[in-house]
């Protein structure tokens, strides 16, 4: 997304602070940001630390001489392929509902040609006062995207409608306007994906299994498909559904699991986020093991269940161009990691800590901390929502595709 340009007016309330995350995360994806912060906004952020997060002037007067030369009001809000206004105030909403242009940032509004995305953010009384209804239904039919606002306590001590989304939220809709422009560098690529755990029987009951939600691989796999790739995800037991525009088939076993990855290939990428079973009972009984009252515990053997990211990684020529493997680590994440880089062959390992330590309990929680582990080195991200993570991802896998001409 390096050419891409985001007009954000910054309007006044306590959620202003959360657009200086929004600028960080644009940025990171090579988003440009120019801001625009009204009056009241630069009592909650200041246009000094706004500038520093866009690498660029913050935009407060109408009447600013050297503005209006330089980058007047019109050409502000036409050089940008989306305006974002967030948080969108009461007053701004009504402002741009009903045309009014009074300072710089409802001018920019005014002026512009091009699409506009608000994230409301007001009083839960404001939200439902029946002229904010009003304009919110006023600037929907004039085609202004609405994200938000999501329930929750405000400033003021209340609960309700009306708190700001959070900007990941914010994020995705911008990534999903720009995706439904044309802007899909996976499109074309093939992608096999897989999630969840797996289930190896000791008898028709009972079964191996570990605390794998599929959380994270489902995800990768949608975040996937919005950048355009065919995704076919191979996913063990789990209770999510499958992901929009994501060919999902489902096994039980690791054997089953790797029958599938296998008819999937040849691809350009194998993601392999399942946490497939080690091993599996060697004799799976036709019926319960049931207890005989003598005490003794039933013994069971263990055969190894076949190594999908090893096989996958096996140069020849159904070998995809980049494989990714995913290690669930207690200790030594980062080390285990590498490790476990060499020993299969893939090319990226994306390492966490399920253990129970401070980044730790991932398995089934909505956040993770990842490690990405390849040849060049480490990078740490910060805990993240499992879904940004999988965005960043996919923003990754992207980018190594254009460089690499996969």
């Amino acid at each position: 997304m390096a050419d891409k340009r985001i007009l954000l007016v910054v309007g006044g309330g306590i959620a202003a602070y959360k657009s200086l995350e929004l600028i960080r995360r644009l940025r990171e994806r090579g988003i440009a940001v120019r801001a625009i912060l009204t009056r009241a906004a630069q009592h909650f952020v200041t246009p000094l630390s706004v500038s520093a997060l866009t690498g660029d002037k913050a935009y407060v007067d109408l009447f600013s001489l050297t503005d209006e030369a330089e980058m007047g009001h019109i050409q502000l809000s036409r050089d940008a392929d989306l305006l974002v206004v967030a948080p969108a105030t009461a007053d701004l909403m009504a402002k741009m509902a009903n045309g009014h242009a009074d300072d710089l940032a409802t001018t920019a509004l005014l002026a512009t040609d091009k699409p506009v995305l608000i994230a409301p953010a007001m009083n839960v009384r404001m939200w439902n006062h029946l002229a904010t209804r009003r304009n919110h239904a006023r600037l929907i039919a004039d085609g202004v995207t609405v994200i938000g606002p999501n329930d929750g306590d405000m400033a003021c001590g209340e609960y309700g409608p009306g708190r700001m989304a959070e900007p990941h939220e914010i994020l995705a809709g911008i990534e999903a306007f720009y995706q439904s422009r044309g802007d899909r560098p996976l499109l074309g690529k093939r992608i096999v994906v897989t999630s969840g755990p797996t289930h190896e029987p000791i008898d028709p009951v009972r079964y191996i299994a570990n605390r794998s939600s599929g959380q994270q691989g489902h995800a990768l796999a949608a975040a996937l498909a919005k950048l355009g790739a065919q995704v076919t995800l191979i996913s063990g037991p789990v209770t999510l559904a499958d992901p929009a525009g994501v060919e999902t088939r489902h096994v039980e076993t690791a054997r089953q699991m790797a029958a599938a990855v296998d008819a999937a290939l040849p691809a350009d990428i194998a993601v392999c986020a399942a946490a497939v079973a080690d091993w599996r009972v060697a004799g799976e009984a036709d019926q319960k093991i049931k207890k005989d009252g003598s005490g003794r515990v039933p013994a069971l053997s263990f055969v190894e269940n076949p190594d999908i990211l090893a096989t996958i990684s096996r140069p020849g020529p159904r070998r995809p161009a980049l494989v990714v493997g995913f290690a669930a680590e207690t200790e030594k994440v980062v080390d285990h990691a590498k490790a476990k880089l060499a020993r299969k062959g893939c090319d990226w390992i994306i390492a966490n800590d399920v253990g129970s330590g401070p980044d730790g309990g991932v398995m089934g929680a909505a956040d993770n901390t990842i490690h990405i582990v390849t040849a060049e080195g480490t990078e740490s991200w910060p805990r993240l929502p499992k879904t940004e993570v999988a965005s960043r991802l996919a923003a990754r896998i992207a980018q190594t595709v254009k460089e690499r001409n996969i």
